[in-house]
């Protein structure tokens, strides 16, 4: 019978050149070069004040190693990247061997805002030098990702109150009831967990009350509107995704089109994304912190709809900015759309066996087209045979002149015809119809002059580009580094964490292009 050497997987005794575990050509050696021989991290040095009294601190280069090649590999736990540092060999060779602690590793990404947005610009600045930057055309889209807050704790100051007067009642009626049946036999136990209760009912209720007390003011919304509060991390927000509502930040980021450079990376506490093109544009042109600026008159910005308005657009242009930004009817104008229906993911027959009541049919209310208008007469007779009057006659609506008629009281209000002819009947008296006859007359909207040059053949192959601009940048990020929520809380340390995330995006290209071989 043959004879084998015996092979052991696991020794504990090794002896390794640590230095050497890290390949040439990995993200890791690409990584470590990168720290040591190319960041400037002497920001880190005003954190500590060690230099003549208190114990030695770990070197930031150390950490910011291993808190990048832990997200690189789906490591987000501060507790599993203590684990790894113990137990993993390239992970060691990164450490020194220090095995750094789950609270030092945690600190540090929590205290990292202000500091890796100057590692950020550093890198990109290294991308550039290296040639990955064309400055052709930047995409720009965002991730809406839940944050570590309780969507149920979210509400406007009038919610709040709402919810601690009815604590307060509760908590006053089950005392009442407890004092009542102080005067009979009751079992030990069931008036403890009473008593619990109600210390709890309170309690939340003093929760509430603080909050509201140190927060006097709703937060407000980019057009003034309320915005919805939450006690676990108010800078967040209730966002709506595809996958239902959650709460969250979005996590924007600017892509350059020649190697898929992340050239600058927010993340905010809103679902609105218009409020954030302009912001982010002004970033790109501000991106390298020196002379030097991404954005050359040459330059395309793209942008899907959920970053178009006529405001952005009409700032684009005073700022003598090239983009393409989509409208919400974009896609319905393109011929190549026409069959998306049909990859839309259809809902899982095995979710919900409980079955969901079908809507009541509806009848569509009458259109424009079921009056009957007659331009000669300036006359419109609706479809139940009454003679509307007309309320204008030089009306300018969405940049188009229109003619407006509305129904009489005396005649609609009776009229059987009500719920064919109103959406909302029990609401609305009477009924209003305008015609269009045209284009007005003066200058073409900013939204206009998008839409021709979006629906141009060229303008078509630029936004094209887009698509595989930015999405591969989002799949690698979310599926590549399971990057599905944030784990820390407010604006500030999210932001950081998503600066990481980036980070290691451009790390990698750095690699794969031959950098530190």
């Amino acid at each position: 019978m043959a004879r084998y050497k015996p092979i052991d997987t696991s020794p504990r005794f090794l002896a390794v050149d640590l230095q050497r575990q890290l390949l040439p050509g990995t993200f890791e050696h690409a990584l470590n070069h990168l720290i040591d021989h190319e960041i400037d991290l002497s920001g880190f040095d005003a954190r500590f004040k060690n230099d003549a009294t208190g114990a030695a601190a770990y070197p930031p280069a150390m950490l910011l190693k291993v808190v990048l090649f832990a997200y690189s590999q789906g490591i987000i736990s501060s507790r599993n990247i203590e684990a790894v540092c113990r137990d993993h060999v390239t992970f060691i060779a990164l450490s020194g061997d220090s095995q750094p602690h789950f609270t030092t590793l945690a600190g540090f990404v929590s205290t990292l805002a202000d500091d890796i947005a100057r590692v950020f610009t550093q890198v990109l600045y290294l991308c550039d030098r290296q040639g990955l930057i064309g400055r052709e055309m930047f995409a720009i889209d965002g991730v809406k990702l839940p944050s570590n807050a309780s969507k149920q704790k979210s509400g406007t100051r009038a919610d709040f109150e709402h919810q601690a007067a009815k604590l307060e009642a509760a908590a006053r009626v089950m005392l009442d009831r407890h004092r009542e049946a102080d005067s009979q036999p009751v079992e030990a136990d069931l008036r403890q967990k009473a008593t619990q209760r109600i210390t709890r009912l309170q309690r939340d209720a003093a929760q509430l009350r603080q909050w509201l007390a140190d927060h006097p003011e709703d937060r407000k919304g980019s057009q003034g509107t309320i915005r919805k509060s939450n006690r676990t991390d108010n800078e967040s927000a209730k966002m709506a995704t595809s996958k239902g509502v959650m709460q969250g930040y979005t996590g924007v980021a600017a892509v350059d089109a020649k190697h898929q450079i992340i050239v600058d990376a927010q993340a905010h506490g809103t679902g609105s994304e218009q409020e954030l093109l302009v912001p982010v544009v002004k970033a790109i042109q501000g991106a390298m912190d020196n002379e030097q600026t991404l954005l050359s008159p040459t330059s395309l910005i793209t942008a899907d709809a959920g970053y178009h308005s006529e405001a952005n657009l009409k700032q684009l242009a005073d700022l003598n900015i090239d983009a393409l930004i989509a409208d919400n009817g974009m896609r319905q104008r393109d011929e190549r759309f026409k069959d998306q229906g049909k990859h839309k993911q259809q809902p899982d027959p095995l979710h919900d066996k409980s079955g969901q009541k079908k809507a009541k049919k509806q009848t569509a209310p009458y259109r424009p087209e079921d009056f009957h208008y007659d331009p000669d007469t300036h006359t419109c007779v609706c479809p139940a045979g009454k003679t509307l009057y007309g309320n204008g006659s030089h009306c300018v609506i969405n940049g188009y002149h229109a003619v407006k008629f509305q129904g009489a009281k005396q005649d609609c209000v009776p009229c059987a015809q009500r719920d064919q002819c109103l959406r909302t009947p029990e609401k609305t008296r009477t009924r209003q119809v305008a015609f269009f006859q045209g284009k007005a007359d003066g200058e073409p909207s900013f939204t206009d002059k998008m839409k021709a040059r979006i629906d141009s053949p060229e303008g078509r192959v630029k936004y094209g580009r887009r698509f595989a601009t930015v999405e591969p940048v989002f799949g690698n990020l979310r599926h590549n580094k399971q990057l599905n929520r944030f784990t820390l809380r407010s604006q500030k340390k999210v932001d950081a964490q998503w600066k990481l995330y980036c980070l290691v995006h451009n790390i990698e290209k750095l690699a794969h292009h031959g950098y530190a071989q």
